[in-house]
């Protein structure tokens, strides 16, 4: 089960039956669960812990030290959890004390191949970033997002859950839940209605997510004025809950 060129520190715990390849280095303070496979040439540092079931492709660093100029060694974390495919050279780097100390990735996601997860930043469940992604350390992104090839996302932005970013889309503020954005930088397009659909939002959900949309987006209305007309759609179709709280708790203002 483990390849004997791989180096795997006496302190890591990994479980009976994890798969480790050749030429791959865990360090100490490391945790990987059951049915978890590290392809050959991989490294992951601690302190981390790795849930079950999860795959890791050659050439990845994970849990690898933030290159933050204000960090300075401290045993920061990073936590994945379940069913995570984490393809060839992928970069994930453990949190900072300036912020939570905690790198943290959810379940099921697929993080494709030169993706970048940097400091603090926190990826939910279900997510997809494409080749070459790259968040900034702090990025918050939401369960279901799609991040298109290339996506760039600033430090501190959040990405609202069930949104999707278009190939090469430079994000410098916060994008709302089920928000379409597409550009560099990126500019709100539509609602990510097929994205709904797959995933069993009804014809009356959609419908009332993209009316919000249109609130929003096309009526001229500040975010305070948009906020009062979405609470009656709110109120009929629980659906639109997601889109009013993106913009109740952004900090760095909404793509337009």
């Amino acid at each position: 089960m483990i390849a004997p060129q791989a180096i795997i520190h006496p302190d890591a715990k990994l479980a009976d039956d994890v798969r480790v390849g050749p030429w791959t280095i865990i360090g100490p303070d490391v945790e990987i669960g059951a049915g978890s496979v590290i392809a050959s040439h991989v490294v992951i540092k601690g302190p981390t812990r790795i849930g079950q079931n999860n795959q890791i492709f050659q050439f990845s660093t994970v849990g690898e030290d933030t290159p933050d100029l204000k960090y300075k060694g401290e045993p920061t974390r990073l936590v994945i959890g379940d069913h995570n495919i984490i393809r060839e050279g992928v970069t994930i780097h453990r949190g900072t004390v300036q912020d939570r100390s905690e790198t943290t990735i959810g379940s099921h996601n697929l993080i494709m191949a030169y993706v970048h997860i940097g400091h603090d930043s926190v990826l939910g469940d279900h997510c997809i970033l494409v080749n070459n992604t790259s968040l900034a350390g702090h990025v918050v992104v939401g369960d279901w997002a799609i991040l298109s090839g290339f996506t760039l996302v600033h430090q501190f932005c959040n990405i609202g859950a069930h949104s999707f970013s278009g190939m090469g889309s430079a994000i410098g503020k916060d994008v709302p839940a089920y928000v379409l954005v597409n550009g560099a930088p990126a500019a709100a397009k539509s609602i990510n209605a097929e994205g709904l659909r797959r995933r069993g939002f009804s014809k009356d959900e959609v419908a009332a997510v993209n009316r919000a949309f249109k609130v929003i987006y096309r009526r001229g209305l500040t975010v305070d004025e948009a906020l009062q007309q979405l609470e009656p759609i709110a109120l009929e179709y629980p659906a639109v809950r997601p889109m009013i709280d993106s913009l109740n708790t952004s900090k760095r203002g909404i793509v337009r």
